[in-house]
């Protein structure tokens, strides 16, 4: 069954991960696509940074976030390890300002009636700033996960570093990231 839902996912876009380039895209189109734009851009940088599954995104509560010292707390699902991850001046920025425009809630992220923002809402909205987009290919907020995971790869660092990053508990699930890294090959036939 998995082949087969491969081969479907295959026939709809020409990958399951986003580039750095196009979650800029995603991130801009947000901006100024709908009454939220903040709201929906720092949810998208968020789970680019951080590989956040949508389900962890839409959790994300303030008090995993401290503004002072920079760091972010993150709880993983599907028994994942949780982790501290750094936030930089982009996230800080753009938490900073959503704290201010915001409603107070307990969440970072929600919806005009003040609940939390759903995953499923969330998979609807990404969909659509991603048709508003210049990409070609349906988007889903794993492909922010899987894309966070290929520019870790792709930057240099070492595998087990990305594993604990991204919460896998088994480093088989980090390796399919440096399977596809077109650097992996660039020391091959050096003259």
């Amino acid at each position: 069954m998995g082949q087969f839902h491969r081969t479907i996912n295959s026939q709809k876009r020409p990958r399951e991960y986003l580039t750095p380039k196009e979650v800029e895209e995603l991130i801009a189109v947000a901006k100024t696509y709908g009454r939220y734009g903040h709201r929906d851009a720092t949810m998208i940088l968020l789970a680019y940074r951080h590989g956040l599954r949508v389900s962890e995104l839409c959790s994300l509560r303030w008090n995993q976030v401290d503004l002072e010292a920079g760091l972010l707390h993150v709880r993983r699902l599907k028994h994942g390890i949780p982790s501290v991850h750094p936030l930089h001046a982009p996230e800080l920025r753009a938490l900073r300002k959503l704290q201010r425009e915001s409603e107070a809630s307990p969440y970072l992220f929600v919806t005009e009636r003040g609940s939390p923002m759903t995953a499923a809402g969330f998979r609807k909205l990404l969909s659509r700033i991603g048709s508003h987009s210049s990409l070609t290919f349906p988007v889903h907020p794993h492909m922010l996960r899987h894309g966070c995971g290929y520019k870790l790869v792709n930057d240099g660092h070492d595998t087990r570093s990305i594993q604990h990053y991204l919460g896998h508990k088994n480093i088989q699930h980090t390796v399919r990231y440096t399977e596809l890294s077109p650097d992996c090959f660039n020391a091959f036939w050096q003259d």
